[in-house]
């Protein structure tokens, strides 16, 4: 099964944009301060983006815990014994 690298970034993008809401979100909580959050979150939304893009690829090249799919493995079963 293979993964395109603009599936890796989709899915980066999609799950920082959650992330780094979360990371605002405590950093005003903590600070009080809307502005100094907003940029916690400026700086960790590119930093971990890149991260998880290489962590997707170098799992992308990882065969353990998946299995190939056999076009003939789905043969209805009542017709394999007639």
């Amino acid at each position: 099964m293979k993964e395109y690298h603009v599936r890796s970034i989709v899915k980066g993008i999609t799950w920082r944009v959650a992330g780094t809401i979360d990371t605002v979100v405590i950093a005003f909580v903590l600070s009080g301060e809307f502005s100094f959050a907003l940029s916690i979150g400026g700086i960790e939304v590119v930093t971990k983006m890149v991260l998880y893009y290489l962590h997707e690829r170098a799992w992308a090249k990882i065969n353990w815990g998946r299995s190939r799919e056999r076009k003939h493995e789905n043969i209805d079963i009542h017709h394999s014994r007639l």
